[in-house]
């Protein structure tokens, strides 16, 4: 990555915990649902022992089921082993004042076993493995996340009392676009964008979606980790907001029957000027073409990274913006795959994943998909230029049990990143597998108390 100024530098954290300002520091890593998992340190003993020398966690952290119950599966962890611990060590460019806590600062961490060596299975360090693979060939991934989620006059702690069922929306009917829609709950989202500002991260706009209370706040595209990073941050914060303005907020892919929270993810390339290296003299450069032609060539076979959960494949409904078509278009978002832009802009957009999505392993298999076209010198199909829905397309897989089998037998997921991370993220899926398949639903009892 090329050099950037943080958010936060240390020499000024120091000065705020010297004059009180700060007396928190958060140091969190991302788990393998996207989650940020970690400490909150005294401000003075992080400066004296944590900056220097990092901390440590339990390894079970990422060896866990969505509800932190231990599983069996995970090479790394287990109770055979012990449950020992991995190093956090900070990473200084994240370092960030945290306005909607106060006097609290937080910081990323990198994951590493105590021989030093990198916890290859960490979202964090996989991505930064095809980051690596990219500046390899003298280029850099840009790349920007779209998150919707939905708003609910509930608290968290009423909404789990009632089962999330029969909350209050925040907007009773369809506010896509409308500015009266989201002025009905601005201060919410100017709090939000106004804090995630001072947090470091460039706010574009606030617009209201389809679904009653659904809404997205877009942020600026940066380089792919920082991009993630601020991904991440930005999921946990506002949540933390809405529990403090006595709100709750999801980003579940599928709430409900009607529209899902999407997560478009825009990804473009810059080479070592600068420049868009996907954009050629009229057009698409041929880098793009084979990037792209990569993107379609992976995409079931990474679909368990850009939609990791049973509720993920909810949403791959026909006509309902969500793709279910392996396939590419100029601005036509029937297509899994979207160009848009031109110029400098010139870039694609890879509709499948949802706001549920851990964006780390979404943003590492877009770029391991292009790196396998670029190397196979794969050949971009026809554009699709109508409705991808009706035209016979390969379709994405309709479940998680399709696109974890397809993921474990996929050559290109070995190839980019090795059979250790195939084999902890096919364990993933299986764990919440056989969890859905023992649980029994609403739709069951509703179906069958009586009429079975």
């Amino acid at each position: 990555m090329a050099d950037r100024t943080p958010p936060l530098d240390v020499e000024t954290l120091v000065a705020l915990v010297d004059s009180g300002e700060i007396d928190t520091v958060v140091l969190a890593f991302p788990d393998m649902q996207g989650r940020l998992q970690g400490k909150r340190f005294a401000a003075r003993f992080f400066l004296d022992e944590v900056l220097e020398n990092g901390t440590e966690g339990c390894n079970y952290l990422l060896a866990v089921d969505t509800e932190m119950n231990t599983v069996d599966g995970y090479a790394m962890s287990s109770w055979e082993s012990g449950y020992g611990d991995f190093a956090m060590r900070p990473d200084l460019g994240t370092l960030r004042r945290v306005p909607w806590n106060d006097g609290t600062a937080l910081l990323l961490a990198d994951l590493a076993w105590n021989d030093g060596t990198p916890v290859v299975a960490a979202p964090r360090q996989i991505l930064r493995r095809q980051i690596e693979r990219l500046a390899a060939l003298g280029l850099t991934a840009q790349v920007g996340t779209e998150l919707e989620f939905i708003v609910f006059k509930d608290t968290y702690e009423q909404a789990w009392d009632r089962g999330y069922r029969e909350l209050t929306p925040a907007n009773q009917y369809n506010i896509d676009y409308s500015v009266l829609g989201t002025g009905r709950i601005e201060p919410l989202l100017r709090r939000i964008r106004n804090e995630m500002a001072a947090a470091g991260l460039t706010v574009e706009s606030a617009k209201g979606e389809c679904n009653p209370g659904q809404h997205e706040i877009a942020f600026r595209y940066d380089e792919a980790l920082v991009t993630c990073d601020q991904h991440a941050v930005y999921k946990t914060g506002t949540k933390e907001i809405a529990s403090q303005e006595g709100v709750s907020i999801t980003f579940m892919a599928k709430y409900n029957e009607r529209e899902g929270n999407s997560c478009h993810i825009h990804l473009s390339l810059t080479d070592a000027d600068g420049a868009n290296a996907m954009a050629g003299p009229d057009g698409m450069s041929d880098l793009m073409r084979h990037f792209l032609a990569g993107q379609l060539a992976a995409l079931r076979d990474f679909s368990l990274l850009y939609a990791p959960n049973i509720n993920s494949y909810k949403r791959f409904q026909p006509g309902s913006f969500a793709p279910t078509a392996v396939a590419w278009g100029y601005d036509n978002r029937t297509c899994a795959l979207r160009v848009v832009g031109h110029g400098r802009s010139l870039r694609f957009e890879n509709r499948l994943p949802g706001g549920d999505v851990n964006p780390y392993l979404a943003v590492a298999g877009l770029i391991a998909a292009g790196l396998h076209g670029v190397e196979q010198k794969l050949e971009l199909p026809e554009p699709c230029a109508g409705n991808a829905y009706d035209g016979g397309y390969e379709h994405v897989p309709a479940t998680l049990r399709e696109a974890a089998e397809v993921w474990e037998s996929s050559p290109v997921a070995r190839a980019a990143f090795g059979d250790e991370v195939v084999a902890h993220y096919r364990n993933m899926a299986r764990v919440e597998l056989a969890a859905f398949d023992a649980a029994v639903t609403d739709w069951e009892l509703r179906r069958s108390f009586e009429r079975h």
